[in-house]
Formats: C-alpha cells, structure tokens, sequence
C-alpha cells in the first residue's frame, strides 16, 4: 500500500484487515479504502547508474583524458565531478560492492569468480544478510533493471540450469535484465542473456551490430515502456557495458578520428594529460607527477617496428571509450524527451578500477595468448601483419602496459593494484538538477563504490533493510554522499578505507595511506615474494595528492599505526587470510570451490548450448575423447556435432561435406585439422575424435584419431594446446555453434547439423581409454550418472 508500514523489514508486511461484517456490498456501509500499489515514500527519484569498465581516472576528457566523452562532459556541466571516489582495483569485487553497499570481502568477492576459493572473503558467494540495492528498491516499490555484464555469479551458478539466486534476474532484485554472465564479451558476437533466456543478436556485425548499441536500444526501450506503463513509479536502471574491458572492439569509422594521435607515445600522453588535468582542476595545481614503475617500459624503450601496432591500440582504445560514450547520451537524451531527467539520479562511474595492464607491455592481437600464461608466443612480426585488424571482429585485441599507466594519470599503476591510487581512483560524475543546485563543481571529499547504495537509499527516503525475506541483515558498510551534494567544503565522511587485490593492499586513514603492491597484473608467475618482503610506503595524501613522496624511512611509528590499522580492518571484513595464487586457483579442486561436472564423463544431449568453461568437463592439458551418436538422413549430413570455444581458442568435432573433421584452433593463429576421406552413410552411426595426450607438462600437443562406428578413419596431430582457458565468453554448443566458429569450413549459419544428434558423450584419461566405441544411450545415461 501507499502508506506501506515499516520499510525496514522487506518485503513491507501486508495490514490485517478486518473481515467482512456487512452482508450486502451495496449497502453504503460496505466501503473499503481503496487498493494503492506500493510506491516508495513522496519524492523519490528514478536512479540510473552507468558503470563503464576498465577506465581509468584519466581516460574520460571529462577528467583530462585524451578520449573525448561528451556525455560525461555534459553531465558533469550540469552536476559534480568526484576527484577522490575509489573502486576496488577489480571488476566483479567493485560490482558486488557498488549493488550491495558492503565491502567487496564482507560480500564474498575477495576477487573475480573464477578464482573463487571456499574462504568466507574470497567465495563468490553473497551471503543472504547482505540484500542488494536493487531487491531493496524493487521491495519498496521501484521498477528495476539492468543492461550488460554481470560478473558475480558463482561460475559453478553459470549453466542454463542455475540456480538463479544470484543472477540480476531473479535473484539480484532486478525485474528485467538484457546482458551476459562473465568477465568480458565480444562486442560483435556476445553471448547474451535476457532474463535467464539465452538469446542472440538479432544481426551480425556486417549488418551493423554492435553490444553497446544494443545494450543502449533495449535500456531505452525499457524505460520508455516503464514511463509509458508505470509514470507514477520510479526506476533503478543499471547500464554496465561490457565496454571498455578487451576486446576493445569498435566501429573503425570511430577509431578511425583518432589517427595518428598517440604515434608520440605513452610517455608524451602522460605529461599532456597531466597538464589537462590542472587546467580543468580535477586535479590541484601542486600535484606532482609519479614516476613510472621500472617494469613499466619506457615508449623509446619499445621496438620501432611495433610503436605503429602501438599507436594503433589506443586510437581503437580511444574510439572505443567514446563509441561508448555515444551511446551512454543516447539513453540521457531518452530520459531527457520523457522530461525525466531533471528528476534521475545519475551516477556515471568512468571505471570499475583503473585502466587494464593485463594486456602485457606489447599488447596483444590475443588476450588469450596471456591469458594461458603464453605472451611471449605472441610476435611482434604477428602483430604487425595484423594491424589493420585490431579492433574488428578478426581480433581479440588489448593495448599495452604503457597506455594502461597513462590513462592512469598522474598517479601509479593500475587495474589489479589496489594499493595505489592508479588502480582504484576512478572520475565519477554525478547529476540530479532535482536534487541539488550545485553545476560544474567538484567535489574532492574521499569516498568508495560502497557510497553508492546508502546515498541512494539516502535520497529515496527508503531505510536501510533490518530484515529481507525472513533474514537479518548485515549494516551497510557504505556512507552516504548527500552530504556533499551542496556543500563543497563539508568534512568528508568516510575518514578509513582498506584496500586488497591479490595482496596488493593499503589503508586510508584521515587523509594518510599505507601501502604495499605484492604482485603484477602482466606476469603470471607462480613465484611471489612471501609476504614479510612487502615493502610498505607511507604517504600523506593531506600534501601529496597522487602519492608520490614516499615517507616511510621518515616516520616509521605512523607507517607501523597503519598497518596495525590495516590488520583491524582486514579481520573486520575477511580479508584475511591474504591468497596471491593466481593459476592454482583456477583449479576448482584446489581452490575449494564446487564443480558442476563430477568425474571423468559427461553425457551431452542435442540442442543444449550457451554451456560456460565452468559447464563442461574440463579437457585441458589431458587424453580424452568425444563420441557422437547420430543419424544421418538421405542426403548426408554437415554441421557441427559439439563445438567448444571459437575462433579465439577452442575445438569443434563436425561434419563437412558428411566427412568426420575435428579442428583445434590454437589461440586463432593455427588450426590443426584432422578430416576423414569419406562420408558418414545413411542411417545411425557414432562419431568418436580420441585425443591422445603428449604429456610432459601443460600446452602439449598430442595424437588425434577420428573413428566412425569404431573404425579408424583418420589420423593426425594438434602440436599446441591452450592449458588455462579457451574463452571467458564463447560457450560450447551442441548440434550448432554461437559466437564465432572454431572452424573456417563454416560459418554460423552453416553451423547447425543438419542430421539428428541423439547424443554426446565426453570421457577423460582412462574413462576415455576404457569407452567402447559403440555403445547404448541408456548404456551411456546410466555410467555418466554413476560417475557423477
């Protein structure tokens, strides 16, 4: 009801209403107080927040960067800019706390999913006494939604079977949600989710699809209908483009404006934005420059043959953040032609942490080639070649070291360091005319993505949840920044701060910050130093604004304070214990998390598809083998029997022109074929590619053997094998694929078999050895459920 009762405990408790005591509604004395949807309390406003990914403090022009953001510009003109907001220095930490207001280990996301282990801080697991923002809204009458990457769901939470209690929809407390479930996306083949309904894009990139565009059409379409439908009920819209994480993917047309920019280099870069920076105040006039890291390179350091591939990885880079950009106006001008944006609340985040150096210090064609721990396969000679490529569909592409540092400007490192400004300074602009006077200002008072969620609740008027669907709840760790809006000079309320990331950790403290960088985003090393060789630094951010004066020989006893208070706080939200393993903790085993896929086998059946890494049995760095039964009508057959990955990384057992043919595509630089001379006839038949391992260590090769009904039909080789991943967004599919293919002997299309697929069965090690080669449905039903 509109005089809904006490908000405090979710959801608002129903009156009791006294029973029927006249006997004839039509005697006047029959009378009820009239039905009111639950609406939040007088003056709420609708609340969008745009999140942009892997940008950093100075990417945006609206905080002196070189990529122009007009959007940002025009918002910021007509609200505040935030010069001290932090973020957590990774992704799906940052957004676990930006929607639930607690920090990123209180709510299990001690890192990203992937490296979940079964430590409280560090599972991936919200707990269900830390309600989101959005169930808080939606429970106290808003319409709610979100549009682009979500990356908190537990992977072993990823399949098309859920559960769906930490998805956006249902679980997140959002009614609608368009996007994909992951850590990144292909801009122009992204595996997309409405609801919990796999769906794909509704044109290709030749026809001119794009992800940011589509997320941008269907958030406009949203809130045109809940405008249309609902104009008396605010909204809680969420739009986080998978933009501009790699792939930097953009239209060349945009890129295209920024030819010949950046041919001078990083370093250049650096000092002109840190000069812009001055001139717009977003930064003090005093403020030094920090130095560059030493395994930062220097531009005059790098190859001369590689400076232009260089150069061109920051004009997509740059083309990228304001194609994005665009398409963030298109949604502010929508609101603004319903004559509602006077009255939203908008945050636009220029970044879940700083910018990205995951892309080594040459940068890649591939990520993937770093991702496996293989950057050094990467050549200059093949970069070249494909120059023109970088930022098509044709690539996988990410800029170096180099450019990550300086559109971190002017302070030190990046993405993955928390311990620095550089990883977890990020511009945020925000904008509610409604709301308050204030245009054009900034507001330099120090706060963190946890702010997020009590400002709104703040500003809605809506009390922070004791209690949400029967459990009691833990107190948001986040502070309110209403306080800021009108007052420039107000004393900032959030005095302490931690900060983790891979052990890269520090503390802020009235304006005082300790810190310690333990590893490096580039170097996948299994050897780190132990943790009593962290070197600490202290710097007093009251006087040095970008950390650059190091005081630790100076004043030991605050520097030891620090890290006492480091420790309090660290116990206080689990950060401890401290876990720098990178590559262990892809293994689900070691790490302690649960797997989907018990065992050695794993039974498939046709049509099942958008199957995540985590899904599917994992066949890495192993023998095994895979066997299809299928029929095949008169005719012949062709299409694709199981497909894993894409054209980046991954392997596809098929039929072209009806011959067995199983292709390993190795980074998407090789393909190893192996292909039958004849036809699969008429009829049913199994298909079985057995894959015999070299051994010896991760990436080997290995023998590949294709049988049809148990006779060898034919033999070869795969040379390379990827060891860690094939793609942190291609799925595999059964009877098609989606995405990007695999294989060059056919598109997507053409992909789809065109004959019955009745079955598909993945054996590893010995399961693979000891398979009979011909064998029941029923047969294979019943030992994949006793392996499980």
């Amino acid at each position: 009801m509109s005089d809904a009762g006490d908000r405090s405990i979710l959801p608002v408790p129903d009156r009791d209403e006294p029973g029927p005591t006249i006997l004839d509604a039509r005697d006047p004395a029959a009378t009820f107080p009239a039905i009111e949807p639950l609406r939040p309390p007088a003056g709420a406003p609708n609340v969008l927040v745009v999140l942009i990914d892997d940008a950093g403090f100075a990417a945006s022009s609206a905080f002196g960067g070189p990529c122009s953001t007009p959007t940002a510009e025009r918002l910021a003109a007509g609200g505040l800019k935030y010069n001290r907001f932090h973020t957590t220095a990774l992704c799906s930490p940052t957004r676990q706390a930006l929607l639930t207001g607690r920090n990123h280990h209180t709510v299990g996301m001690g890192g990203i999913t992937e490296l979940a282990t079964s430590a409280p801080g560090y599972s991936s697991i919200r707990p269900n006494t830390c309600a989101p923002l959005a169930e808080t809204l939606r429970l106290n009458g808003y319409s709610t939604a979100q549009f682009g990457k979500c990356h908190e769901v537990p992977v072993w939470e990823t399949s098309p079977m859920g559960p769906f209690d930490r998805w956006p929809s249902p679980g997140g407390g959002f009614e609608y949600f368009y996007g994909f479930i992951g850590g990144e996306a292909n801009q122009w083949y992204p595996a997309l989710y409405e609801g919990t309904i796999p769906v794909e894009p509704d044109r290709t990139p030749e026809e001119g699809y794009h992800l940011t565009e589509d997320l941008a059409d269907k958030a406009i379409k949203w809130v045109r209908q809940q405008k249309a439908l609902m104009p008396d009920k605010p909204f809680f819209a969420y739009f986080a483009p998978g933009a501009t994480h790699a792939p930097h993917h953009v239209p060349p047309e945009w890129s295209e404006k920024y030819k010949g920019t950046f041919d001078d280099g990083w370093d250049a870069l650096r000092e002109r934005i840190f000069e812009r920076q001055k001139e717009l105040g977003v930064i003090p006039g005093d403020a030094e420059l920090t130095a560059r890291p030493t395994e930062i390179p220097a531009w005059d350091e790098m190859d001369d043959d590689l400076k232009p591939v260089l150069a061109r990885q920051m004009e997509v880079y740059a083309g990228f953040l304001e194609h994005t950009d665009h398409h963030i106006g298109r949604l502010v001008d929508a609101l603004d032609d319903l004559g509602v944006l006077e009255d939203t609340l908008v945050y636009y985040i220029v970044g879940d942490n700083g910018a990205s150096a995951e892309g080594t210090t040459n940068g890649t064609f591939n990520e993937y080639f770093m991702l496996n721990g293989a950057a050094h396969m990467e050549t200059v000679e093949m970069m070249a070649g494909n120059i023109d490529a970088f930022g098509t569909p044709h690539a996988y592409n990410h800029y170096a070291v180099g450019w990550a540092h300086a559109l971190d400007t002017p302070y030190q490192w990046t993405k993955q360091v928390a311990s620095h400004w550089g990883g977890t300074r990020n511009g945020t602009v925000v904008h509610w005319p409604r709301g308050f006077g204030a245009k054009g200002e900034v507001r330099t008072q120090f706060h963190h993505v946890i702010d997020i969620a009590p400002t709104v609740l703040a500003v809605a008027g809506v009390p922070e949840p004791k209690v949400v669907h029967g459990v009691e709840q833990r107190p948001i760790e986040g502070v309110s920044m209403a306080y800021t809006f009108e007052d420039p000079s107000a004393a900032e309320q959030r005095t302490t701060q931690y900060f983790e990331m891979f052990v890269n950790r520090g503390i802020y403290h009235e304006g005082w910050t300790a810190v310690t960088r333990h590893s490096t985003p580039w170097v996948m090393s299994p050897t780190l130093p132990s943790l009593e060789e962290d070197v600490w630094e202290l710097y007093d951010t009251n006087t040095d604004w970008t950390q650059a004066r190091d005081l630790a020989a100076e004043q030991p006893e605050k520097l030891a304070e620090l890290q006492q208070l480091f420790l309090e706080e660290a116990r206080k939200y689990n950060v401890l214990p401290l876990d720098d393993r990178r590559v262990e903790r892809l293994d689900a085993e070691t790490a302690g998390r649960p797997t989907l896929i018990k065992g050695g086998s794993q039974l498939l059946f046709s049509g099942m598809g958008r199957l995540s890494e985590s899904s599917l049995v994992n066949i890495k760095n192993k023998s095994h083998a895979v066997t299809a039964e299928i029929v095949v009508r008169e005719g012949g057959a062709s299409g694709v029997l199981v497909a894993q990955g894409g054209a980046f990384g991954g392997w596809s057992l098929y039929l072209h022109d009806g011959r067995p043919t199983y292709c390993y595509s190795f980074f998407g630089v090789q393909r190893f074929k192996v292909a039958a001379d004849g036809q699969v006839p008429e009829g049913k038949h199994q298909v079985r590619m057995e894959f015999t391992y070299d051994g010896g260590g991760l990436a080997k090769g290995g023998g590949v053997t294709l049988y049809v009904d148990g006779q060898s039909v034919a033999e070869g080789r795969v040379e390379h094998t990827q060891p860690l991943i094939f793609s942190a967004d291609e799925t595999a599919d059964v009877g098609h694929e989606t995405g990007t293919t695999v294989s060059d002997d056919y598109d997507l299309e053409s992909s789809r078999f065109t004959g019955t697929i009745d079955w598909v069965q993945i054996d590893l090690g010995e399961d693979a050895e000891d398979a009979d080669h011909l064998i029941s449905p029923e047969e294979r039903l019943r030992i994949a459920m006793a392996r499980q």
